[in-house]
């Protein structure tokens, strides 16, 4: 059954590659923590803080119902996603710099966060691409920018709050980067470095646990985002990062047999609800997920 989005547009081929799939979800988040009105207003409003992978994993599933997965199917994670975000509005409790004081407010429902969120996540499934499957086209970057916006509107975004074009995109998104208005936190930058793996992640299981994943995360942020975190990276990590690299794409564009089998493309929903199940089991036997985060809310409660 045929979904919002045709099984030929760049965004269904490019979150059908699951080196992206598994990927461009914990940059865009790592990333999106810089925008301190946007990682607030999510925080002080979830109910994942003991099971942060879990609410992550779950996000995922919802974009990957809107873009992969059929109408009916679109719309149940669309009303689900609503019905989350309705009671979301408040004013910022915690400094975020010049441009977002305390008091500053927020809304899931502001055109112009919702457009962020897109912009995010629009930015890290290009970025993974390129550097796991193969680089776009620039028609292909089009394209990928107008899936995008359409998918943003499902959830209700104005079209009038997206640029109009690939090109005004990428240079009002690097050059916000580029200037002071990003900014972290104290919650968004631990969040951050535990997302990219700075320390390691401390879920059960190679598959949520494997270390190229961190050099993969940390190498796609580029040098702007990794200074802000603190994330230190010399000569032999970039090396590291770009076989990693190099071997995946070869992977993808020069073994077609591969590149065509579930190993490499599909859905990846199960491999989502796999980290949801490793993080909850750790938290049942008394572990914690993100130290610092995840169990934040039991050491103010002591």
């Amino acid at each position: 059954m045929s979904g919002y989005f045709a099984s030929d547009s760049m965004a269904v081929r490019a979150l059908g590659q699951r080196a992206v799939a598994l990927t461009y979800g914990q940059r865009a988040l790592v990333t999106g923590a810089l925008h301190p009105r946007l990682f607030v207003g999510t925080a002080q409003h979830t109910s994942h803080r003991e099971t942060p992978y879990t609410r992550l994993g779950l996000t995922a599933r919802l974009f990957e119902a809107v873009f992969l997965g059929s109408k009916e199917e679109a719309d149940r994670a669309l009303a689900f996603t609503a019905r989350r975000h309705a009671p979301v509005q408040g004013v910022m409790e915690v400094d975020g710099g010049v441009h977002h004081p305390v008091g500053s407010s927020y809304s899931a429902a502001d055109p112009g966060l919702m457009w962020w969120t897109a912009a995010f996540t629009l930015d890290s499934t290009e970025r993974m691409y390129d550097a796991l499957v193969r680089r776009l086209s620039d028609a292909e970057r089009e394209q990928l920018f107008g899936d995008f916006v359409r998918w943003a509107t499902l959830f209700g975004m104005p079209r009038g709050a997206a640029p109009a074009s690939y090109t005004e995109f990428r240079e009002t998104f690097d050059a916000w980067l580029a200037s002071d208005e990003p900014f972290l936190t104290d919650e968004a930058r631990l969040v951050g470095r535990h997302i990219a793996g700075v320390q390691g992640y401390h879920l059960p299981g190679r598959l949520v646990s494997s270390p190229v994943l961190a050099t993969v995360v940390q190498g796609s942020l580029g040098a702007r985002v990794r200074d802000a975190y603190g994330i230190g990276w010399g000569v032999q990590d970039e090396a590291a990062y770009q076989a990693i690299c190099l071997g995946s794409r070869l992977a993808h564009q020069r073994v077609p047999l591969l590149a065509r089998t579930p190993l490499l493309r599909g859905r990846s929903q199960e491999f989502y609800r796999i980290v949801a199940r490793s993080e909850q089991s750790l938290v049942r036997r008394g572990g914690v997920s993100m130290p610092g985060v995840s169990d934040a809310i039991a050491r103010s409660a002591v």
